[in-house]
């Protein structure tokens, strides 16, 4: 089984190291000292859930020389997401199933425009991993998820395959027939999430403890389930409940990689976030006007200007 796995950081990482581990020919995409660290010592991927070395390790920066793959996993940020889908025009064959993993709710959408229908299946990460050190990825808590299936929600050849590989490399792969549901609910938990995050610039715990901050979470949380209902989106009639149950569950340390993005000067990925519920918003006649907040307040910040 050949995987390409674009993006060898805090999600690609994870999942293209226990593929590797399995007996899957995995080649990881990655860049600078990262990539030179992998191609010298290996990948490794250490945290709760054990560590895994890779080594010797299939790593490029050229897509388009890794040859023709059954499945690849996209994991750079949704910034990149266009360039990576032109590269991947190279190796995409009639037989190549391409598995977008970025947070947000388009992502496929986007790829769909580039690559066509037939290659892309929806798909939805459940990992939480950073880049520690080069060729090092530190894995955060044991739980391990990909979350996938075909747009027109049949199960596939294909989609079965790919469950049974994650099965195979000792994580759950989840088949949905409707996939777009888990991906809007893991939409409506981290949008408010990341907006507060980096609002405060203050982990979870903090903010959560807040009267007012976790009012404007709630009310965040409202608007995007709102304009999820209103895109069609078959969310169950407890989405916010729920959400909000899992967000008190969650440790005190907490923060989201938009929080951190903003706190090195990264580009954030706002506009698929806030923006995008602020998007829904007008097209529907909704008002978001926590969203419409958040997105103008981090506005500035978009392009990596250091807060």
């Amino acid at each position: 089984m050949r995987i390409a796995v674009i993006g060898a950081g805090g999600i690609g990482g994870p999942y293209g190291a226990s593929l590797a581990k399995a007996g899957a020919e995995v080649t990881f995409v990655a860049r600078g000292v990262h990539l030179a660290a992998i191609r010298e010592n290996g990948l490794r991927v250490e945290g709760d859930r054990g560590e895994i070395h890779i080594r010797p390790a299939r790593a490029t920066d050229d897509i388009a020389a890794i040859g023709p793959v059954e499945f690849v996993l996209c994991c750079v940020k949704l910034w990149d997401l266009e360039e990576a889908a032109e590269q991947l025009r190279a190796i995409v064959g009639p037989e190549t199933v391409v598995i977008p993993l970025q947070n947000g709710i388009d992502a496929a959408e986007r790829m769909i425009r580039l690559l066509g229908p037939e290659p892309v299946m929806a798909g939805m990460a459940f990992v939480t991993g950073a880049i520690v050190a080069p060729g090092v990825i530190r894995q955060t808590g044991t739980y391990q998820q990909m979350t996938f299936g075909e747009l027109d929600g049949r199960i596939s050849e294909r989609s079965r395959r790919l469950r049974d590989l994650c099965k195979a490399a000792g994580f759950d792969g989840v088949l949905s027939t409707d996939v777009m549901v888990p991906i809007w609910e893991k939409f409506i938990l981290i949008v408010p999430l990341s907006g507060l995050n980096a609002l405060t610039r203050l982990p979870l715990g903090t903010w959560r403890d807040d009267h007012d901050l976790l009012a404007l979470y709630k009310a965040a949380l409202r608007e995007t389930v709102a304009v999820g209902l209103a895109e069609g989106v078959r969310l169950p009639p407890d989405s916010a409940d729920r959400t909000l149950a899992q967000m008190r569950s969650m440790p005190p340390y907490h923060t989201t990689s938009m929080g951190n993005d903003l706190l090195r000067g990264k580009r954030l990925e706002l506009p698929w976030f806030a923006g995008k519920v602020v998007e829904l918003g007008r097209r529907y006649a909704i008002p978001t006007p926590v969203n419409d907040f958040i997105y103008a307040a981090l506005k500035p910040y978009i392009l990596g200007t250091p807060a």
